[in-house]
């Protein structure tokens, strides 16, 4: 595994950490390191797995997800450090928020933001993954004061059909797919508009691989694939798992 892959995987785990524990507004003891709380994320992740390595992708997207029912036979970490044990409990970088104020002067922020399962609730069937208005109406206010962009695996007219606001940048396909505000974005400096599709000319391969993937998968009951235009999703959240 490489170094790329950890940060990946660990990013997965603790977003899935703190989905499922509860949050505490208590001080965050400082007396930790970086390494030190990625060891106990790995020891977390496969104590709440049976002892599955962190290697395991399946494992990892399974931690990751808020509709996954955790084993009834957790183990847990012990208690013999209460700096880690509060960490590993507590993960928010809302604890950190004074150094990030404090890094940010004279930068200009930006907001990358995901979309399923950040703007929008994780469900079984991905066509109604619809976006709360309450939280559009947050993104629309962030918008107003920093350049912000939903970066997502999901084709990209398919995201803007869901979040529907104007003067955001939009990232489908995992990149491959990007499209800036309107020319009079105040965030602007030029004139012309962001449009990047770097893999247009492979769009018929990935429409092959649509179709293949549609006909290998049909004899299983609760398989879903997806063309996000520039890439492919096969979704199996609905399949009876054996």
């Amino acid at each position: 595994m490489t170094n790329q892959q950890n940060v990946v995987v660990l990013d997965v785990i603790s977003r899935g950490v703190s989905n499922v524990l509860p949050r505490s507004s208590l001080p965050v003891p400082k007396s930790f390191s970086p390494q030190d709380l990625k060891m106990l994320l790995m020891k977390r992740f496969e104590a709440e797995n049976g002892g599955a390595k962190i290697s395991a992708w399946v494992d990892s997207m399974r931690a990751s997800s808020p509709t996954r029912i955790k084993s009834s036979t957790t183990a847990s970490l012990p208690e013999t450090d209460d700096t880690s044990s509060w960490i590993v409990h507590h993960p928010s970088a809302l604890s950190m928020f004074e150094q990030i104020v404090a890094a940010s002067k004279g930068k200009q922020i930006v907001m990358f933001l995901d979309y399923d399962g950040t703007l929008s609730p994780i469900v079984e069937d991905p066509d109604q993954a619809f976006m709360p208005k309450e939280m559009r109406a947050t993104v629309r206010d962030v918008a107003r004061y920093f350049p912000t962009a939903i970066v997502t695996g999901r084709c990209r007219d398919k995201v803007y059909s869901f979040v529907k606001l104007a003067g955001l940048y939009y990232a489908g396909s995992h990149g491959m797919d990007i499209k800036g505000p309107s020319k009079s974005c105040k965030y602007k400096k030029g004139n012309q508009g962001v449009l990047f599709q770097a893999a247009s000319e492979f769009l018929p391969m990935i429409d092959e691989v649509y179709k293949d993937l549609v006909e290998k998968t049909k004899s299983i009951p609760g398989t879903k694939v997806e063309n996000n235009k520039f890439c492919v999703s096969v979704h199996f959240r609905c399949v009876d798992e054996k």
